[in-house]
């Protein structure tokens, strides 16, 4: 990797107070320390990343994360803080509401959702290597995809007739499963972008984005109670190895 060792690299951590599918998910213990605490620690082992700014709209989170040494300059506002909210409008808001409040710029833009507890520093250097060795505007992480939509997964028409999701580019249906080009799951491990192209785009797809693959024991992303359960069950396996 060429010396860049001059840009600001900040990890911003997504965290708002109103989780659904499992309540209060950003505190809640994991592995003895709270769901949130996870991406903070990769972040202070990352040699990239400068600064670890926490969005919150919840102040419980808050000052969870200031405890464990993240930084809350700011408080994210109730309107980018609903289930309907925008994920990239608060990203948008994070930096520029960062950059006035603290008063420095952002380079290069990290984020790292609580929902992926069991990632890597080494997924995250990947993931910042990947955008400053290339001409990425974004990189996401993926993982390999358990089903193919060229095979076994389907939409229902209007009629209730079932189809498959993807055909072959002539229109028709693959034959050989040698032959479907392969697909991923995208993973919320990590996200990584310029400054600019954030504030620029209106979606994580509105440039060239780049993938890093991540294996699926690190790629687990909690959105329900079974997904904390599995989480917590490769913590305690990691821990008695």
């Amino acid at each position: 990797m060429n010396d860049q060792s001059d840009l600001n690299c900040v990890a911003f951590i997504f965290a708002r107070g109103g989780s659904k599918g499992v309540p209060r998910k950003n505190i809640r213990n994991l592995g003895g320390i709270p769901l949130i605490v996870h991406s903070i620690r990769v972040a202070e082992q990352c040699a990239w990343i400068k600064r670890i700014v926490v969005s919150t709209d919840d102040v419980e989170i808050a000052n969870v994360a200031r405890q464990f040494g993240a930084e809350v300059p700011f408080m994210r506002p109730a309107e980018l803080a609903g289930d309907r909210s925008s994920e990239y409008e608060a990203w948008q808001h994070a930096i520029t509401t960062f950059e006035s409040t603290c008063g420095e710029n952002v380079d290069i833009f990290v984020s790292l959702p609580p929902t992926s507890p069991l990632r890597s520093v080494v997924d995250v250097d990947n993931c910042i290597g990947e955008l400053l060795n290339t001409d990425a505007d974004m990189v996401v992480t993926v993982k390999e995809a358990v089903r193919s939509p060229y095979f076994n997964m389907l939409h229902n028409d209007d009629g209730g007739y079932a189809h498959l999701v993807n055909l072959a580019p002539d229109g028709t249906r693959y034959i050989r499963r040698q032959d479907v080009p392969a697909v991923f799951d995208m993973t919320t491990v990590a996200y990584v972008s310029r400054r600019d192209f954030i504030l620029a785009s209106d979606s994580v797809f509105s440039g060239k984005v780049r993938s890093v693959l991540i294996p699926d024991q690190r790629a687990v992303d909690i959105d329900t109670e079974l997904d904390f359960k599995f989480a917590e069950f490769l913590c305690a396996e990691k821990v008695n190895k």
